[in-house]
């Protein structure tokens, strides 16, 4: 048998959902009762089952990247003659449409499901359907896959709300709307979004998971956010006004005289935007006095000409 990759017509990278469709398109293509039991047609379908059954499951899949199975699904060595299974794509008898077999596995010949919730009755409910409803039974009605997409965004925008393109797994493109306040970690669900239902049913959802990146600035508690604020030793003992960051620009900050490394000052309503009924967070300045890089002449003749009682470390003793 060939490659099973070369047999549907896809990479060796290849998501589930790629070669799932690849399946899917070239088994309604080429199924015997599509070509009025076509003989080449029936070989070429079987081979299409047989490949789908190695790559299509993530653990035969892996076993076959690494070499330890052939594109049969066999232990590498396996002599399926010697076992009376020659003829079949899956290593035993032949069965089923245009003689095709799936393992049934579970209480009452249920047929098993795959890891990623595929079952192959779906499919041939969905071809036999297609072909003049020759199936042995009408398919019940299935809630279509749901779609897990992973994104980042600005801290600006989980605060602010925005846009936000995001690729399905399908390889559809959707533009999903950030709410503002959005956290890290939270969840967005788009429903009916996902994959197509199946007999009827409805369509799956989308649930995109949300990582904010860091800010080099500011921090956030709840709807509060803090930022460190750099101040001089002259704008700390004398007091002054400076400018300081905030989401929606620049403010004038007082600072009021005598000013210790550490002192915390509050900007009401500069926090986490105002949303429905949730009020405006304020944001926290803690100020950082700080000394120049390096030698300023003038700062250390103030120091030396400085007399002073403080005590520091008073508090310590």
């Amino acid at each position: 048998m060939r490659d099973p990759y070369e047999v549907l017509g896809v990479s060796k990278n290849a998501s589930e959902a790629e070669i799932k469709k690849a399946f899917r398109t070239l088994a309604k293509k080429h199924h015997p009762d599509a070509k009025g039991g076509d003989v080449a047609s029936k070989k070429r379908f079987q081979e299409i089952s047989g490949a789908y059954d190695v790559i299509g499951d993530k653990d035969k899949r892996a076993k076959f990247d690494a070499g330890q199975i052939d594109a049969q699904g066999n232990p590498k060595g396996f002599d399926p003659r010697a076992h009376g299974f020659e003829g079949s794509p899956f290593g035993q008898g032949a069965g089923g449409p245009g003689g095709f077999h799936f393992t049934w596995a579970g209480p009452g010949d249920r047929p098993a499901e795959s890891a990623e919730g595929f079952r192959p009755e779906d499919l041939f409910a969905d071809l036999l359907g297609g072909l003049g409803g020759r199936g042995r039974g009408r398919a019940q009605p299935r809630t279509g896959q749901d779609f897990d997409v992973q994104t980042t965004v600005s801290f600006e925008e989980a605060a602010g709300g925005g846009t936000r393109r995001v690729v399905l797994p399908n390889g559809e493109q959707i533009d999903v709307r950030i709410p503002a306040g959005l956290k890290d970690g939270q969840q967005i669900r788009l429903k009916g979004r996902g994959g197509a239902g199946r007999a009827g049913g409805p369509p799956g959802d989308v649930l995109i998971h949300v990582t904010v990146a860091h800010h080099p600035y500011f921090t956030r508690e709840g709807r509060d956010l803090k930022i460190d604020l750099p101040v001089s030793l002259k704008e700390a003992v004398l007091g002054a006004k400076v400018p300081v960051r905030t989401l929606s620009g620049p403010v004038s900050l007082s600072i009021p005289p005598n000013s210790n490394s550490g002192k915390t000052l509050r900007l009401k309503g500069k926090g986490i935007p105002a949303q429905g009924k949730e009020p405006a967070g304020d944001l926290y300045v803690r100020l950082i006095v700080t000394l120049p890089d390096g030698e300023d002449a003038e700062m250390k003749k103030f120091a030396e000409n400085w007399r002073t009682s403080y005590d520091p470390r008073a508090k310590q003793r």
